[in-house]
């Protein structure tokens, strides 16, 4: 089954961390680049970062130097460890290839 499934999503405080999985198929994830989307409360879905299957990464401006995406390619997982988080980056957030999204992992940052 050709599926894309996200995890670790909760809540957590202003200034504190969590990691996000993405659990892909292999035949999604072989030799693709993986992405991380995340959707506001009221607001567009946005592009968060981006990994190759060299391991090259991208950021959208507003998470660099606090996120940081990776792959596990004998596991064909993408995480994203979500460091100094702030409120916001509350948001529900999709692991994405192609033209598959997962059906996505909220995150809520509060005090």
């Amino acid at each position: 089954q050709v599926q894309l499934v996200e995890s670790g999503g909760g809540l957590v405080q202003p200034g504190g961390s969590l990691r996000l999985s993405c659990a892909a198929s292999r035949s999604i994830f072989s030799g693709n680049p993986m992405r991380w989307f995340r959707q506001a409360p009221g607001k567009e879905r946005e592009f968060v970062g981006g990994i190759n299957s060299d391991g090259n990464t991208i950021y959208t401006d507003s998470v660099k130097g606090r996120f940081t995406i990776s792959r596990e390619n004998a596991k064909n997982m993408v995480y994203l460890q979500m460091n100094s988080l702030k409120l916001e980056d509350t948001a529900v957030y999709y692991c994405n290839s192609g033209a598959l999204w997962g059906q996505g992992t909220l995150v809520t940052v509060s005090s």
